[in-house]
């Protein structure tokens, strides 16, 4: 085990607390991602002390962060540097909208235990692909270090990169080295009114070619015009040669614009935080919004509820009932993935039961071997997964 610094100690007096009296402890920093998950009853071990840059090396493209830290003053930080999170990282507020949030409180941690990713994910990679290293209190109060501050750091299992995804329920993470990258030099985005088949056509023809594309998004804008317009969106991101070749290539195949730079960069930005009207309105309808995975080349799905589609065909949006869950597996399943309630309808924003749920052979034992080994008392964000 680490050497105990003193901000630690008292997180480690309430875990070692709780692992004797089989007390539920609750994981949270801002709260902007409680309607993701099933919340249940527990005591509270709030990370927001946790705050503060540990280490930064821009030459070397690592920050070392503690994990109660807000991810708006990261990216902050990072910018001055010309470096980003390339993977995007929503700063949700679906938990905070009905009391009028307008600012961000996401955080560091909440973004590795999420394992959220923006637009850019299927071009660039995951949120654990960026985590090098960490350092966790585990359910038996030990304090532990895992990976560093390089990608080739793990010898054995990589445990660092198992906590991206895992919603806090295998420990408590105190701090996170991720790998950063330098802004593109150059970017644009290209609209083009297409239906949906249409739209998936030309994103499986172009990510066949030699194109930066970085992210797509093909929505029904009910803005435009009385009837309304199908969209489908394209941002390019890389050297500027190539993105200026490939905005010249893409116009000529398919009649479209380039957007504003300004307008595009507020519109990817609402995408990724989900105030886009295709999400904000359908709230309002009191079903669920539903995230279903499929496989990137899955052609349009059978399904009457109006989609918005990201990552070039492979998440697809969509507000439905949560009685439509049979019918949407089935759907999902067929197609390559799966699909799962992301938030519960207006009338139960902060959760919705069974939203994960795997019928993968073996991954429900796993699990179950992993919180053993790692939190043997089960006391942390119990039922979240």
């Amino acid at each position: 085990m680490l050497p105990l610094p003193a901000a630690i100690q008292p997180f480690v007096d309430q875990i070692r607390a709780a692992a004797a009296d089989q007390t539920p402890l609750q994981i949270r920093g801002g709260g902007s991602k409680d309607f993701y998950g099933c919340l249940q009853p527990a005591g509270l071990l709030d990370t927001r002390s946790l705050s503060g840059v540990v280490d930064y090396a821009p030459s070397e493209l690592v920050v070392t962060v503690a994990t109660g830290t807000p991810l708006s003053t990261l990216e902050a930080l990072l910018a001055e540097q010309g470096q980003c999170l390339p993977f995007e990282p929503p700063h949700y507020q679906w938990s905070t909208r009905s009391a009028g949030a307008t600012t961000s409180t996401a955080t560091v941690g909440g973004l590795v235990a999420s394992g959220l990713a923006g637009p850019a994910r299927a071009s660039v990679g995951s949120v654990r692909d960026y985590v090098l290293g960490l350092k966790l209190i585990n359910g038996r109060g030990e304090y532990l270090t895992f990976g560093g501050q390089v990608m080739k750091n793990v010898a054995g299992y990589d445990v660092s990169r198992l906590m991206a995804g895992a919603m806090g329920t295998l420990g408590l993470m105190t701090e996170v080295s991720l790998k950063v990258l330098p802004f593109a030099p150059a970017e644009a985005t290209l609209v083009f009114p297409l239906g949906q088949a249409a739209a998936l056509e030309q994103l499986h023809r172009w990510a066949g070619e030699p194109l930066p594309l970085n992210a797509s998004c093909w929505v029904h804008d009910g803005s435009a015009g009385a009837a309304g317009q199908d969209l489908l969106f394209v941002r390019l991101r890389g050297a500027v040669a190539a993105v200026e070749a490939a905005c010249q290539r893409m116009l000529r195949e398919v009649p479209g614009e380039r957007m504003d730079p300004a307008q595009a960069a507020a519109d990817w930005d609402r995408c990724r935080d989900q105030t886009l009207p295709f999400f904000t309105d359908g709230a309002a309808t009191g079903h669920a919004l539903w995230r279903l995975s499929v496989a990137q080349t899955a052609p349009v799905l059978d399904l009457p509820w109006a989609q918005l589609i990201e990552w070039h065909g492979s998440l697809r949006w969509l507000w439905a009932p949560l009685q439509a869950g049979p019918q949407l597996q089935t759907v999902a399943r067929a197609a390559g993935g799966n699909a799962m309630v992301f938030v519960a309808g207006a009338a139960d924003i902060t959760g919705a039961k069974c939203q994960f749920r795997s019928d993968v052979p073996g991954q429900a034992a796993l699990l179950k071997r992993l919180k053993a080994a790692f939190a043997p008392a089960g006391i942390f964000n119990a039922g979240r997964l």
